[in-house]
């Protein structure tokens, strides 16, 4: 295949341009002008670009790729409800179409209400009497759940859960559960049979090549998922690239781990997921002080110290990356002085932290002192505006999605949606990442944003010399844009559309 007449970003160590690329047996053999191409090669398919812009595939560097898929197939859309009455309302709606004993919705988020405050189950049992229901909070982190899906799990007002809460109202459980305690609930739902896990596969997919994604880090899955995800890419049937980070139960990590780093065309397995702390939407998210807007809550650890050990030692041994979820400055320090007993020093580990979203000044230097590497997601910081200094107070939100602090410290990071939390397009976390106006001195230039969702997101998992830019030898990933993210005035980009859409020269979208 030869492309030409085209604006090529080529996101190489020079960042350099180019008119035209050959591609051949999904690689990529030729890159320059389009004289240059057009007069050394000859090809049975050939693209006149017609002078649009054209960028390496974008790659999610944190996502639920599996989850998103099982959401389309059975949850409520719930992101963007103003009240809770609206919640009501799209669960009525779903629940006609749904004859399931479960009633499942996600998205909801309280901030966005005009009481900011955690609902409860009352109403929801009024009119959902016979249903066992489950509504996840857009982060994932909080879910509201029927008093029979609390008496299946055991829990009641007197119940302590470590690393969860169980939030109580005139000494009776609301039907919110934080963290672990949401875990307990999610665990029971009923899996999807094997036809439906694989039409939710296809449904994510298809969604990801329709805003330009080649590749996903999907943050968390057990070995029945990624067994899945293989077959079907062996068959031909899902195209995705997917970096699974494993489960850290010990039947999953021993499971992967006898094999050591997994790395097939389009599926790598080579780190495992952890959690530090609770969602700061929620106040789950550990913080060294209290909680300005609920001074009686600093958040919560997830797990004890001997958890975090046993899953380092296993993955430093196995030679896997570590990547813990931390979202307050209490969570980012601890997994930071956890990371360090192992890692000691500079190293190309590449361990992570996932979020990343409040540093304390003091541990910043930390991230370079032992190589970790910050893993964000831009639109959270845009999504978290409206409310994020009533968190945190005036002083602390200085040092909260800090990326180019964090940036600083080993010259790269990783960027990502989080979708479902977030919503799914790259272009999306691009306009956060340069657009935003608020604490502005930590947003990104457009070149570190593009890095950070090609190059940067590939390198995130030692996948740099394969993908990520275009580059002779390189895997042939790459989209084509409706306009010039790189060059357009901040408020157009937008509106800018994915044209076209290629893995291994294959064009998906």
């Amino acid at each position: 295949m030869i492309v030409y007449n085209a604006n090529v970003y080529t996101v190489d160590n020079q960042f350099s341009k180019a008119q035209a690329f050959a591609v051949k047996d999904g690689k990529f053999v030729a890159i320059g002008s389009d004289r240059k191409i057009l007069s050394h090669y000859n090809a049975s398919k050939t693209l006149d670009a017609q002078g649009q812009s054209i960028y390496p595939g974008f790659i999610d560097g944190h996502c639920h790729f599996v989850g998103y898929g099982e959401t389309k197939v059975r949850y409520a859309d719930l992101n963007g409800c103003k009240s809770f009455e609206e919640v009501l309302e799209r669960l009525a709606k779903h629940n006609e179409n749904n004859d399931s004993e479960w009633l499942l919705g996600r998205g909801w988020d309280q901030n966005l209400w005009d009481v900011k405050e955690f609902p409860d189950n009352i109403e929801l049992q009024k009119r959902f009497p016979d249903k066992k229901v489950l509504i996840t909070r857009v982060d994932g982190h909080a879910v509201l759940v029927s008093d029979n899906v609390l008496k299946l799990i055991g829990l009641n007002a007197k119940s302590k859960v470590k690393g969860g809460d169980i939030i109580l109202k005139k000494g009776k459980p609301t039907g919110i559960l934080l963290d672990n305690s949401a875990d307990m609930a999610k665990a029971i739902i009923p899996n999807l049979n094997n036809q439906q896990r694989i039409n939710a596969l296809k449904i994510a997919q298809r969604d990801c090549f329709a805003h330009g994604l080649t590749g996903v880090t999907d943050a968390g899955l057990d070995i029945k998922s990624i067994a899945l995800i293989d077959s079907l890419q062996q068959k031909g049937v899902l195209k995705m690239k997917v970096n699974a980070m494993v489960n850290p139960d010990d039947e999953t990590m021993d499971y992967f781990m006898k094999f050591g780093v997994i790395e097939k065309e389009r599926l790598t397995v080579r780190s495992v997921k952890i959690y530090a702390d609770g969602a700061l939407g929620s106040r789950g998210a550990k913080l060294l002080e209290p909680y300005s807007d609920a001074p009686e809550a600093t958040g919560l650890y997830v797990e004890n110290e001997e958890f975090y050990d046993h899953v380092c030692e296993k993955a430093y041994n196995a030679g896997y990356q570590v990547c813990c979820h931390a979202i307050g400055d209490g969570g980012v320090r601890m997994i930071l002085n956890e990371y360090g007993k192992f890692l000691k020093g500079e190293n190309d580990l590449r361990w992570r932290i996932e979020h990343s979203q409040v540093v304390n000044p003091q541990d910043f230097a930390l991230y370079k002192e032992y190589s970790v590497i910050p893993s964000i997601q831009a639109t959270h910081c845009t999504s978290d505006m409206p409310w994020a200094e009533e968190r945190l107070g005036s002083e602390r939100v200085k040092n909260a999605y800090a990326y180019k602090t964090l940036l600083a410290q080993n010259g790269w990071l990783i960027n990502g949606t989080d979708f479902p939390i977030e919503h799914v397009s790259p272009l999306k976390t691009f306009y956060s990442s340069v657009a935003r106006e608020y604490l502005i001195d930590n947003k990104l230039t457009r070149e570190e944003a593009l890095r950070s969702m090609t190059i940067w997101a590939a390198k995130g998992y030692f996948a740099e010399s394969r993908k990520g830019s275009i580059e002779i030898g390189k895997e042939a990933d790459f989209v084509i844009l409706s306009d010039d993210i790189m060059s357009i005035d901040d408020e157009k980009i937008p509106e800018v559309k994915v044209m076209n859409t290629f893995i291994n020269g294959e064009m998906v979208y």
